[in-house]
């Protein structure tokens, strides 16, 4: 690796993971509006974030860019259904987070991005028809594993952290089917919910029940920077995760959930039970087993146990 790969992949390093932090430490921006409704933030989230983007591509001149893309996505029925079903995963995977976040569901919030990896690698194999790998699977029974715990100790399903993380997985299988640009993508992708946003900010509006109209300059200024909180870790996860390998990122990733984990017990002080305790650690390891099937540690141990498991037979 020469001097400037070693640079790139610095720089691509510190990009990534800055955006790994930033959502990490998102938890601190929405409990600054927790007296607001998740559908209003939301509403604005969309807006100004179009709003934001839309300004970024004009600055750095890629408004033909996105011309041409939006003709070439109306021209690929596949490729304007990845769009739009991205564009409503989004939109679930942002209104869940927010309410988790305000309604204290910070740790449950963070199981469900432990989780998600392991969601995206089982709709690889499902949709993409992938080959799921011995660690995989052993990875993928202790997560269920976890999840049972948590579902039998409480009685109820941990809906929120299995809708974050199929949200987001299913998010980034419809990113694959368009294979745009981060910058324009995110661009079409808040186009399509903005129209139901600015409906649904107006109707709030002209019921006098909207907060932005009375809200102060502190809450509105922070309101129109949930744009501005959506889209720079975006754009610096895309910068970053350009310039390194993918296990990097797969490494890197576990810093956001950690961070909000973190955040819920430490700093909000919401219960963290022994039962937390234990599905965090079936979840754990299987992540661990997870990120070290992809070395040759676990892939050189595991012909010796099928060859052990043939001769007990």
């Amino acid at each position: 690796m020469g001097n400037t790969d070693i640079k790139e992949y610095k720089v691509g390093v510190i990009y990534t993971a800055v955006a790994y932090i930033v959502w990490g430490v998102l938890p601190l921006y929405w409990k600054l509006l927790d007296h607001i409704s998740p559908l209003e933030i939301l509403a604005h989230r969309i807006v100004w974030s179009l709003v934001f983007v839309l300004g970024i591509i004009l600055v750095s001149n890629k408004g033909r860019q996105l011309t041409s893309n939006l003709k070439m996505i109306f021209s690929n029925k596949l490729k304007l259904i990845g769009v739009v079903a991205s564009s409503l995963l989004i939109s679930i995977n942002w209104a869940t987070y927010i309410w988790a976040v305000n309604s204290d569901h910070i740790i449950e919030a963070s199981l469900g991005y432990y989780i998600n990896p392991l969601v995206s690698v089982l709709l690889g194999i499902i949709v993409l028809k992938e080959r799921l790998h011995f660690w995989q699977g052993i990875s993928f029974g202790l997560a269920a594993v976890g999840v049972l715990i948590l579902t039998f100790q409480y009685g109820s399903f941990p809906w929120v952290a299995i809708t974050l993380a199929i949200s987001f997985g299913f998010y980034g299988l419809t990113k694959k089917l368009a294979k745009l640009d981060s910058l324009i993508g995110l661009a079409m992708e808040t186009m399509v919910v903005a129209p139901i946003a600015l409906i649904y900010l107006t109707w709030l509006y002209r019921g006098g029940v909207d907060s932005f109209s009375i809200a102060p300059i502190d809450i509105k200024l922070l309101m129109m920077g949930a744009g501005i909180a959506t889209a720079l870790p975006l754009l610096w996860f895309a910068a970053g995760a350009n310039r390194i390998p993918l296990s990097m990122v797969g490494i890197l990733q576990y810093i956001a959930p950690t961070i909000s984990l973190l955040l819920g017990v430490f700093l909000f002080h919401e219960h963290f039970t022994k039962t937390h305790l234990l599905t965090f650690i079936f979840i754990w390891t299987a992540l661990l087993i997870y990120s070290l099937s992809r070395t040759k540690l676990l892939t050189s141990i595991q012909p010796k146990l099928q060859k052990n498991k043939s001769l007990g037979a």
